[in-house]
């Protein structure tokens, strides 16, 4: 039976990286001094390092420009996301970042129909906070009975610890929960924590393979395009009965590309 419903952020909410973090983050090299600018393309290739900061250390590597001693790449990269962050909170408030289409809703059936939602995410609990607090309102976080962020785990996806916290939380089995990704990173961390996984597929990984999921599909907007189809046809937005349906279909799946 599922019991819980548990969200990552970045890319499942909403299209965060291209539009936001991206130019945040750039925002922050300029102030800085620096001349690093990272374009959608290049940052597409960044999205395989999990994490802010350590998006800024392995970019570092690359360049001969960044600080020689790893102490004072630590440092500027500590104050570079610190700047980035503050940057994203400004982007966000000013409404140029939506939450993806069908999310408000789903979390909505969520709440009528009492089922517990937690979010295990890599971004900071700071950039969660803008991003809901827009959208959701200032009491944004009542809704859900877990919130797990990077600075919350030693270890990011695709280490399943995130997933694991959230389900302690949560106070549900793995198999009793549902998680929303889009990433092969999110997938594997949820996969290895033993949790059914849904893809949403975002703008940065419309095309990547993805394994190990219930469902794939083009986002919450649609039923057309989902695998599974769902039950209920192809016409109309993804709800809650769909989530419902894949996780209760969920030993007829394995693997999806």
């Amino acid at each position: 039976m599922l019991k819980a419903l548990i969200w990552d952020v970045d890319g499942t909410l909403a299209e965060t990286e291209r539009d936001g973090h991206r130019v945040a983050f750039n925002r922050a090299f300029e102030t800085e001094g620096l001349p690093w600018r990272w374009d959608e393309e290049h940052y597409g290739e960044l999205l395989a390092v999990t994490g802010g900061r350590e998006r800024i250390l392995h970019d570092m590597a690359s360049r001969s420009d960044a600080p020689t001693l790893p102490q004072e790449r630590l440092e500027l990269a500590a104050r570079v996301h610190r700047l980035k962050n503050a940057y994203y909170a400004e982007i966000v408030d000013s409404g140029a970042i939506a939450l993806r289409e069908g999310v408000l809703e789903l979390m909505r059936q969520c709440r009528e129909r009492g089922l517990a939602m937690g979010i295990a995410t890599t971004t900071s609990r700071s950039n969660l906070e803008a991003l809901l607090r827009r959208h959701v309102g200032a009491r944004w976080a009542a809704d859900f009975g877990a919130i797990v962020c990077g600075e919350d785990t030693a270890r990011k996806k695709p280490d399943p610890e995130a997933y694991v916290r959230a389900l302690e939380l949560l106070g549900v089995a793995p198999l009793e929960a549902v998680a929303i990704e889009d990433s092969p990173g999110g997938v594997a961390a949820a996969v290895a924590a033993d949790v059914p996984v849904i893809v949403a597929r975002s703008a940065y990984f419309l095309a990547v393979p993805v394994h190990g999921a219930i469902a794939i599909g083009p986002g919450l907007h649609q039923r057309a395009g989902w695998r599974p189809v769902p039950e209920s046809g192809t016409h109309g937005a993804v709800d809650l009965d769909d989530v419902i349906d894949w996780h209760r279909r969920m030993e007829l799946v394995s693997a999806f590309g």
